[in-house]
């Protein structure tokens, strides 16, 4: 992998623990309504409250799971070296998949592989969000390449699994 390629790892987003529920709760109606009409544009006062939930400010204490993915990317940075190695969120944290991969287009990245910690088929990120926004960036970057490296298969899935009940048991013993 060249300097013109990048690899994003796109977790789920969390809410960070002092943000304000109202407007959160506010956020998942109008997503739920629009969801239930079958719409994939948000509206204004949705994507307002969507920025406002994505940029709110976090610490470990107050977004867990945003420090603890940004410990994976971390890890599996050394590990892709010298491949380059960015994060992206589906919902609630900065940057959206879409802001990720505008971020390199403008870099001039010609080439993205997009991993998702979402490892089993079913899910509605995995399966349909992250999919339907592929498509719709492969329109809007035509002269990039978009890779999503999904489903995962799901024999290796089982034997991390396996591998990590044999780690557990081990320490146990």
């Amino acid at each position: 992998m060249d300097a013109r390629e990048a690899v994003i790892l796109i977790g789920h987003g969390g809410v960070p623990s002092d943000c304000p529920k109202p407007m959160v709760g506010e956020l998942k109606a109008l997503e739920s309504a629009r969801m239930a009409k079958e719409i994939a544009t948000m509206s204004p006062r949705e994507a307002e409250l969507d920025a406002k939930v994505r940029h709110w400010p976090r610490t470990p204490q107050t977004d867990p799971y945003k420090s603890g993915l940004e410990r994976i990317v971390g890890i599996l940075a050394e590990r892709i070296a010298p491949k380059r190695l960015v994060v992206a969120y589906n919902e609630f944290c900065h940057p959206s998949l879409p802001d990720a991969v505008a971020q390199l287009a403008r870099e001039g990245i010609e080439r993205v592989i997009l991993l998702t910690t979402m490892l089993t088929p079913g899910g509605s990120h995995a399966e349909f969000e992250i999919p339907r926004l592929v498509s719709e960036l492969r329109q809007r970057y035509p002269q990039m390449v978009v890779e999503y490296a999904w489903p995962y298969d799901l024999s290796q899935v089982a034997d991390f699994f396996a591998s990590h009940i044999d780690r557990v048991k081990s320490k146990t013993a």
